[in-house]
């Protein structure tokens, strides 16, 4: 018997006839002798639709108010679900984020968890009941509902598992697990067995919506084993504990496995090779924007007159290029920053122009990230020279570079997205046999 933490999110829960095949999914789980805990999100869109119903009310509104609203929708999504695993036999109750309590900081709307003591669910998930609980919220010091950001339902799920030590915490989605590249683009992406922790956070942080950035963090640093599986699954679907999804583990667990079946495949004489692959995956994000700032003063500071504001302003910088400098003790200074924060980060550059000194301002926001991710670069060569002569190849120009020991990105021009998508996932032998 295992205690596993259940995570369903949004298209999961769009409507009562989903929300009974979430049931069904959950009681499968119990009737094989687990404990389980249910995290759920607000239906589909609800989300939405309550934060503009702020923005109606009062578009200056009180966040600690606006976190009152938007909370509503996985609380109606929690009860529910307890009530239809009622109608299916179950003993099921939800609870809420200050019943546990989940105690968060009072930073409203992006509240950051801190502690979490839920012994009265835990004895009753240890007599049989199962736990309903709406992801995305808490409860602060001070007795106030709080949320946890946009896509918190996944850091409140990974939470829970760490706080109740359950062996897993099973997310699931409308897709069947982590694959090498977008199946949309790719029709040859294999879908993944395991992933680690800092290869999901790479993928997460450059473009893979399948979990968020946050409770891959999370879940690295809490040591909780995930598993990203769907939710739109036939009846006769082997369970969970099959790994039909996607396991995200650590660095040492996976070695653990690889070694063991390296040396069943030398006992029973299969394939030679059962190396880790070099690459995991490839990520592509169009949700960026170019900024240039062309003859900027050549001098120690001026790099700190154009990123210190944009911090300030709470403005995520990513790839940053600096070019060599002019003659007349000037250069050029490349940078990206999310394509939603372009406007603002624009106007502020620009009334800070006669600080900062730069002569002229030019933005792209036709630009998109690609990104290739796998730990085997750490103990491989050649990985960028493989991804930029791959590029070259198909007439692929490169407009900035970043890298990180287990990541290397390009930006290129958002028309040319799937061509590279394609090109990269061939260049790095992932394509499906």
């Amino acid at each position: 018997m295992a205690r596993i933490v259940m995570k369903f999110g949004g298209t999961s829960m769009a409507g009562t006839e989903r929300i009974r095949r979430v049931a069904a999914i959950v009681k499968r789980q119990q009737d094989a002798g687990h404990e389980v805990a249910v995290v759920v999100s607000a239906m589909a869109g609800e989300t939405d639709r309550l934060v503009n119903f702020c923005r109606e009310a009062n578009p200056l509104y009180d966040p600690a108010e606006y976190d009152v609203v938007v909370a509503a929708g996985e609380q109606v999504t929690s009860g529910l679900l307890a009530l239809t695993l009622q109608a299916l036999g179950c003993r099921a109750r939800s609870w809420l984020g200050w019943q546990m309590p989940l105690g968060t900081d009072d930073a409203h709307a992006k509240a950051r968890i801190g502690a979490l003591d839920a012994p009265d669910m835990l004895a009753a998930m240890a007599d049989g009941e199962i736990a309903v609980i709406p992801g995305f919220q808490g409860v602060s010091e001070w007795g106030r509902i709080t949320t946890l950001g946009r896509g918190g339902s996944d850091t409140s799920a990974v939470a829970v598992a760490a706080a109740i030590k359950a062996d897993r915490c099973d997310i699931y989605t409308d897709v069947d697990g982590v694959y090498t590249t977008d199946p949309r683009i790719v029709a040859k992406a294999r879908k993944l067995r395991y992933v680690t922790y800092e290869e999901m956070l790479e993928l997460a942080s450059v473009g893979s919506k399948v979990l968020q950035t946050r409770s891959v963090s999370l879940a690295m640093k809490e040591g909780v084993r995930v598993q990203v599986l769907s939710s739109f699954i036939d009846d006769d679907a082997p369970p969970a504990d099959s790994l039909p999804g996607t396991m995200i583990v650590s660095d040492e667990e996976l070695a653990q496995i690889q070694s063991a079946r390296l040396q069943s495949a030398r006992l029973e004489s299969e394939g030679p090779d059962m190396e880790r692959q070099l690459i995991t995956g490839i990520a592509a994000d169009k949700n960026e924007a170019k900024v240039i700032l062309i003859r900027v003063p050549d001098r120690p500071g001026a790099v700190a007159s154009i990123f210190g504001p944009l911090a300030e302003a709470n403005i995520n910088v990513d790839m940053i290029i600096q070019n060599v400098g002019r003659d007349k003790g000037e250069t050029d200074v490349t940078f990206t920053v999310p394509a939603a924060d372009l406007p603002r980060a624009q106007a502020l550059l620009e009334s800070a122009q006669a600080t900062i000194g730069f002569q002229r301002l030019v933005t792209d926001g036709k630009v998109a990230k690609i990104s290739v991710v796998g730990v085997g670069m750490r103990s491989h060569a050649g990985v960028a020279a493989t991804m930029f002569q791959a590029l070259a190849d198909r007439q692929i120009n490169i407009q900035a570079i970043s890298t990180s020991e287990i990541k290397v990105s390009v930006l290129i021009d958002e028309d040319e997205t799937e061509l590279a998508v394609r090109v990269l996932h061939t260049a790095y032998e992932l394509d499906a046999i």
